[in-house]
């Protein structure tokens, strides 16, 4: 497909959203605004993420779809209104990435800038060209509206970067295992308290995450899929048994969650080559 084709594609999507939102379009699709559909954008972009990891190009594919939806479907909704124009924010973003890129798009020869060099003017054109106020720390370019997951794993990255970090992973393992003596320690205190450990702990479990290098939301999306699909074999067992998932009959429900792990590192052992 090219740039026409794809020209034609966008032209095609932004005419269903505008008929969507007519008068006589979907009733729905009328009632939603920005702020009703921030929580979708936010879903839509893990759900592609999920898909992205899943390695399912379908998926993918559907997901990018979703994404690109909702982003015509904001933007129109300030159209409407009379703010900007989808126009304006495609043309905004082209002429963003071109000043950002002048190693690109300034007909020189090919740079042999570094990764490092081009992320160094990429902040120096936001200060210089497009007036932004220097960072008075360099923690401030982390978003305050990521997930406090994501929002965690960013700023200790920032921090790293620049040498403060842990010489070695007993340095993080030690501060791990002290936060969570200091959470211990303040359960029988007040709720503010053990908030206040609690997230000190989350932390620094983000913070081992990082040193070894594992994503910490990949991580525990990874966790969650896995305790869906052994919580429902307990829930299609325990119908099998005729009994009823409560509390007292948690020693059953442990049994066939352990049954169910079994299950699953036996398939894991048959499938290695």
């Amino acid at each position: 497909m090219d740039q026409y084709e794809c020209g034609e594609m966008f032209k095609r999507l932004f005419g269903i959203v505008i008929q969507l939102r007519s008068e006589n379009g979907c009733p729905w699709d009328r009632e939603q605004s920005p702020q009703t559909l921030r929580s979708g954008l936010i879903e839509e972009c893990y759900e592609c993420i999920e898909a992205i990891d899943e390695n399912n190009p379908a998926h993918i594919r559907e997901e990018l779809g979703d994404i690109f939806l909702l982003a015509a479907m904001i933007s129109y909704m300030y159209q409407e209104e009379g703010v900007f124009s989808i126009t304006d924010v495609l043309n905004d973003i082209c002429e963003k990435l071109i000043r950002r890129h002048p190693h690109v798009f300034n007909k020189c020869p090919p740079s042999q800038l570094s990764s490092e060099k081009v992320l160094e003017n990429w902040e120096r054109i936001k200060v210089e060209q497009e007036g932004r106020k220097p960072k008075s720390s360099v923690l401030d370019d982390v978003s305050r509206a990521l997930p406090p997951l994501d929002r965690a794993w960013k700023l200790q990255k920032k921090a790293a970067k620049l040498g403060f970090d842990w010489p070695s992973l007993d340095g993080v393992l030690t501060k791990l295992k002290e936060e969570l003596a200091e959470t211990e320690a303040a359960l029988p205190q007040a709720a503010e308290k053990i908030e206040e450990e609690l997230g000190d702990l989350l932390f620094s479990v983000v913070n081992l995450c990082r040193f070894v290098k594992v994503d910490p939301t990949v991580a525990l999306q990874r966790t969650n899929t896995k305790f869906i699909r052994r919580f429902g074999y307990v829930e299609k067992k325990m119908k099998e048994s005729g009994t009823v998932m409560k509390a007292e009959n948690l020693e059953l429900m442990d049994q066939f969650w352990n049954e169910a792990k079994t299950s699953e590192l036996k398939t894991s052992i048959e499938a290695e080559p």
